[in-house]
């Protein structure tokens, strides 16, 4: 019952969870992204999430197939938050649950990095001396217009 989304809504930790508890694990762990204050001395206000959602969820989809690939028991749900988020919402919840715990701590490792390198999801930082559109999740590329072009967003 693993879920692979993006949301306007907030994340309910605990409804993220129940997707991947299964009599096999042994081990579930969580990975909660919050909205920090204070990013390279600079203090944040807020951020706002964008994402091209079709292509967003396909990636995270795929995410979830690569780590069953690898960890052959794990359940795997990710649910990433778009819109205005305030200090200390939460952005993302990654569930993952193996019969063992180390393999569950290394899945989900595994898919908060890929998140970063593969799903189109980018933000727009909001400090108390201005603002800016910050681009992919590597902070390597940046998007002036505030999205991306259909060049960065190939499969």
């Amino acid at each position: 019952m693993s879920q692979f989304k993006i949301t306007k809504d907030e994340i309910e930790v605990n409804e993220v969870v129940k997707t991947v508890i299964h009599p096999h694990a042994g081990a579930i762990n969580t990975f909660i992204g919050t909205v920090r204050e204070l990013t390279n001395e600079k203090r944040t206000l807020y951020l706002e999430y964008d994402a091209y959602i079709p292509m967003a969820e396909k990636k995270l989809k795929q995410i979830g197939e690569e780590i069953t690939s690898k960890w052959k028991e794990a359940r795997v749900s990710i649910i990433h938050r778009i819109g205005r988020l305030d200090i200390s919402d939460i952005a993302v919840v990654i569930a993952v649950s193996t019969p063992h715990r180390a393999d569950s701590y290394e899945a989900s490792r595994y898919a908060i990095e890929r998140i970063k390198e593969i799903v189109p999801i980018w933000k727009k930082e909001h400090w108390e001396d201005g603002e800016e559109w910050i681009g992919d999740q590597l902070e390597t590329t940046q998007y002036p217009s505030g999205k991306p072009g259909k060049e960065h967003l190939n499969d």
